[in-house]
């Protein structure tokens, strides 16, 4: 301050031939002693040091540059708010003393700790730290700056595992506790917006005792103090201080001490006589040396010395220039390029604080303005305790922290930085792990949200980002993968000719058919032997052509489903299947009817001739076509994805359209198939060529009992296995009727010729 006030006075563009007074009092950190020079400033000063005409106003007090901390500048400012008299402070941050309501008068060199706050919040998010410790200073320096730093932990989504205050003044006990508490947490990073004074109790108290690694988060107050760096168990640190500055001249007149100089200063004395263990004068005792002048400053390496760290220097030197910029715009005017300044203009401090609102100046490159809140625009470091070669703590900027910029754009760091124990990987410090894609997160009760268990999702549900709240659920035609973490297309599932029980399944079909054509072939061939004319080879050759229908229809069961193949299979299996009982009915009433034209004077057959025969399958048969008709025109099967029946899959089948056309087809088939049975039964024991009424007994029996079980299977299959129980059934009945009706007769044209003649014919039928 006294080196800025004398580059002031020696200057010739700011207030020119205007010299500053001052007076520096030390309030030796206590609130009492800073609120009683506060008003003694108040009251004006009864001993001033220049006297006479040269002062235009003697004792009155422009302006107070400080204090340090915020609560006796919060206590300072209260008084002096009255007498319109401005405080310019250079090391208090408290976000409260940006209320203009309280303290009209404040302003101050340093950001609030709501920037340092906002910006530690940032940086932790930033490293994906979410369990945290804290502990604070028990002032309003650390319960406003922690407040802060809660509220916008909070809303980056930070949870706090403890939160701890203390003072320096506070019994051992605390402080013991406080550590206690460090040590046994289970958070890594642990935040400090903690008074340099009260840090320095602190880490020796935790000194004392092993504890576990912490990655420390300091505030500015602390974390750039070199008096801190001899704790080393703290390497890694980082936390935000103001930026270092350069002034020049600064070190040079540090240096400028001779001993008149210290003589002549109670502070000047103390510090020579600490630096060079002498002892000032006649005091000495007679073990200590005396200062004799022969010491030399320059090879002094101290704090005094080094100006490499300039960071609070710098606040008080924008200060002291701020009030002086403030009083030129008072009492100095700017005229043809050259300033004039009438020394003797009485002023009043409300026209300097009223001027200081409006300073905007740069000095040393460094921009010196102050907001609607008195508060400077927040810029800090990012420093990072780092270990050098030599094994000491230095100290290391990595990064910048710039509020002014927009908004994501703040934090920038541009070197490496070392953690905890020396490490270069980023600690972690979270209260669960995050959660992978394919779970949710579920809080536990009773702690922070940042505790949680990861549930994997359940099924038919996906999350695709880490650490996701809810799973949401794929849509209707896609499935979760085993990780639950994509959804993929379901895969189409239907009975199709390239796999195992599709190829079975049509090879029976086509053998089957195969099997009709040459026992038609081989009737054909035969078709004037008695065994082949015995029962109307005309309805032996429409019934094998049928079959072979029945056996072909079922191929159009297989492959995916599409418009003409649904409208097929159905239609094609009821009319194939009706023509084909209707000529085993036509068989059956032939059999019945040759027996009542045995009986004397009967004569039925002349109503059952061959012409008869045929209208009846004709007629049997339209009124099947009839019924399908019916169903294709007012509401046909048709293709579609089932997704009911399996999650994981589509069946992809064919929808019948009409439920009652279906049943209407199946039971018109199975009308005709009961009638046949009943009649065939009925038939079973009357002598008749070849045992043809036994033959169709038992063909029908089979009929029926692969239909009436395919009723229940059919409906209990699920997917693809309702189609293949369908062509099973087809396939069983159509076998079932091709071997027991024709297998017989053809055994007996091969391998029988002798059995195949009128003779054998009539001798059986006489028996």
């Amino acid at each position: 301050m006294v080196f800025a006030i004398e580059e002031i006075n020696n200057s010739t563009e700011l207030l020119p031939d205007i010299k500053l007074g001052y007076q520096i009092h030390d309030s030796c950190a206590s609130v009492p002693l800073a609120m009683h020079v506060t008003l003694q400033l108040s009251n004006g000063l009864d001993t001033v040091f220049y006297t006479g005409d040269k002062c235009s106003q003697s004792g009155m007090v422009m302006a107070i540059v400080g204090e340090s901390g915020s609560t006796p500048s919060i206590s300072m400012s209260r008084i002096i708010g009255s007498y319109n008299i401005p405080q310019v402070s250079h090391f208090a941050t408290c976000a409260c003393l940006s209320d203009k309501q309280q303290y009209p008068s404040f302003f101050r060199t340093i950001p609030s700790d709501q920037f340092q706050a906002d910006a530690l919040a940032k940086m932790i998010k930033h490293f994906g730290w979410t369990w945290i410790g804290a502990v604070r200073s028990d002032s309003d320096y650390g319960n406003n700056g922690m407040a802060s730093f809660l509220s916008a932990a909070q809303k980056e989504g930070i949870c706090v595992e403890y939160s701890e205050s203390f003072f320096r003044t506070h019994p051992r006990s605390r402080i013991q506790r406080v550590a206690d508490v460090i040590r046994r947490s289970t958070a890594v990073v642990v935040v400090a917006f903690v008074a340099s004074g009260d840090m320095k109790i602190l880490l020796k108290e935790l000194s004392l005792k092993p504890s576990p690694s912490r990655q420390w988060i300091g505030s500015e107050s602390w974390v750039t103090n070199p008096d801190m760096l001899k704790f080393s168990f703290c390497a890694g640190a980082i936390g935000f201080g103001i930026q270092q500055s350069v002034i020049p001249g600064l070190r040079e007149f540090l240096l400028d001490l001779s001993p008149t100089k210290v003589a002549a200063s109670p502070l000047l004395t103390e510090f020579w006589e600490d630096e060079f263990n002498c002892r000032m004068g006649k005091s000495a005792a007679i073990d200590e040396s005396v200062c004799d002048g022969s010491e030399d400053i320059q090879t002094l390496q101290s704090q005094y010395t080094d100006t490499s760290q300039l960071r609070i220097t710098n606040m008080v030197y924008k200060a002291v220039y701020a009030i002086a910029h403030a009083i030129h715009n008072a009492v100095c005017q700017d005229t043809n390029s050259t300033t004039q300044c009438d020394k003797f203009t009485r002023i009043e401090s409300k026209e300097v604080l009223t001027q200081l609102k409006k300073v905007n100046f740069s000095q040393n490159g460094y921009d010196v303005s102050f907001d609607a809140n008195g508060d400077p625009v927040a810029t800090y470091e990012l420093v990072n305790w780092q270990k050098s070669e030599s094994g000491s703590i230095e100290l290391v900027t990595v990064g910048l922290y710039d509020a002014s910029l927009p908004v994501g754009q703040e934090f920038h760091i541009n070197r490496n930085l070392t953690w905890v124990e020396g490490s270069t990987q980023v600690p972690v410090s979270v209260c669960s792990d995050s959660c992978p894609p394919g779970t949710r997160k579920v809080l536990q009760k009773g702690k922070p949200i940042c505790c949680y268990d990861c549930i994997p999702c359940p099924e038919g549900e996906i999350s695709n980002a880490t650490d996701s709240p809810d799973c949401f659920p794929c849509p209707k035609e896609f499935w979760p993968t085993t990780e639950r973490d994509t959804c993929l297309p379901k895969p189409v599932e239907f009975l199709s000719f390239d796999e195992v029980l599709g190829i079975i399944l049509a090879a029976f079909s086509v053998g089957g058919a195969c099997l009709a054509i040459i026992t038609a072939a081989v009737f054909f061939r035969h078709r004037t032997s008695p065994i082949v004319r015995a029962n109307n080879s005309e309805l032996s050759f429409l019934l094998l052509f049928s079959l072979t229908l029945c056996f072909l229809c079922s191929l159009t069961f297989i492959g995916a489903p599409s418009d003409w193949s649904c409208m097929l299979r159905h239609t094609a299996f009821g009319i194939t299947f009706v023509l084909c009982i209707s000529c085993v009915l036509g068989k059956t009433i032939v059999v019945l009817m040759a027996f009542k034209a045995t009986l004397p004077g009967s004569n039925v057959m002349k109503w059952f001739g061959p012409p008869q025969q045929r209208m009846t399958v004709v007629s049997l048969t339209f009124i099947q076509v009839l019924i399908c008709t019916i169903w294709l025109v007012l509401n046909p099967p048709f293709p579609m994805k089932n997704l009911t029946i399996y999650k994981e899959k589509i069946i992809l089948e064919c929808a019948l359209g009409s439920a009652i056309g279906f049943w209407a087809v199946l039971g018109y088939v199975g009308l005709l198939a009961v009638f046949c049975f009943v009649l065939a039964v009925l038939a079973r024991k009357l002598p008749d060529n070849f045992n043809e009424a036994k033959l169709i007994t038992f063909s029908m029996l089979i009929f029926c009992a692969v239909w009436i079980t395919f009723i229940p299977a059919y409906v209990s299959s699920p997917g693809k296995f309702t189609v293949a129980v369908e062509i099973f059934a087809i396939l069983a009945s159509s076998f079932g009727l091709i071997l027991c009706i024709f297998a017989p007769k053809c055994f007996i044209i091969l391998f029988k010729p002798e059995k195949n003649t009128k003779k054998h014919l009539m001798n059986k039928n006489q028996s």
